[in-house]
């Protein structure tokens, strides 16, 4: 099965880019982050005439989740992330094909002061919180999306972002190896440990031009996910279209359970 993260930056503007890119890719899932609309304005009629099923957490103007199945019927299991007391619309949790989705937008934490920043880190408590819930409930479960989080100095660009930026600070990073240390696996370090991916090119500044990105999207799987695990790339060519996103899609092969 194929799952794929995608940061879109307005799913309404971007409508027909996704459509060409589901039909090209033909994922199973897609987790999509930063719609920019409230749900009831998500265009679901027209990704459910390409086969796809919604799950959408919208809210006007900014954030928003929505993950696409290639099924019938979607099981949502939660809109919100337990334990993350904020309104913002950030997360929503599906359950598909024997497998937990937990579709995320995690908050960039450089806005709002050292409030805005705590915030972030209240997201990350709440998902290792989640994690652990299911870990300990032997679900199989895979937590994908905007991280806004370099785990490490090879997912930045030189220069690309201040030493001091809540992308990279110790902290925030120390929120992400939590994750990792409880057996999950940054699916696309799994496959390529060292080379140079990544999944943000800013606009500004001729950033795409010079190639100069930033890794920030990722999907983290639990264990036995971890161990079906076949591909994993970020599919660069999206950000060389026509009015991209600043984000391109991270696509995930897994072999199926039948499968040795």
């Amino acid at each position: 099965m194929k799952f794929a993260s995608w940061n879109v930056n307005s799913v309404r503007l971007r409508q027909n880019l996704i459509a060409d890119w589901l039909e090209r890719h033909d994922p199973d899932v897609l987790m999509m982050q930063e719609i920019k609309c409230e749900t009831a304005a998500f265009p679901a009629d027209f990704f459910k005439e390409r086969g796809y099923a919604s799950a959408v957490v919208g809210q006007k103007s900014y954030n928003g989740v929505a993950t696409l199945v290639k099924a019938d019927r979607t099981e949502i299991v939660t809109d919100h992330l337990p334990g993350f007391n904020n309104p913002a619309a950030r997360y929503v949790e599906i359950r598909t094909q024997g497998l937990v989705f937990g579709n995320l937008y995690l908050p960039n934490g450089n806005s709002g002061g050292e409030e805005g920043y705590a915030t972030k880190l209240a997201f990350f408590e709440a998902l290792t919180a989640r994690a652990e819930h299911y870990l300990r409930e032997e679900t199989d479960f895979i937590f994908a999306g905007d991280y806004n989080v370099c785990p490490a100095a090879g997912d930045c660009a030189p220069g690309a972002l201040a030493p001091d930026d809540a992308l990279v600070r110790p902290q925030t990073r120390a929120a992400f190896r939590r994750l990792i240390w409880l057996g999950l696996t940054d699916a696309l370090r799994a496959l390529h440990p060292t080379e140079t991916l990544y999944t943000f090119w800013d606009y500004q500044a001729g950033a795409w031009q010079r190639n100069s990105g930033i890794r920030i999207d990722h999907a983290l799987l639990s264990p036995r996910v971890a161990e079906r695990l076949v591909s994993v790339f970020p599919d660069k060519d999206e950000r060389a279209m026509e009015r991209p996103s600043d984000h391109v899609p991270l696509l995930v092969t897994l072999r199926d359970k039948t499968e040795g």
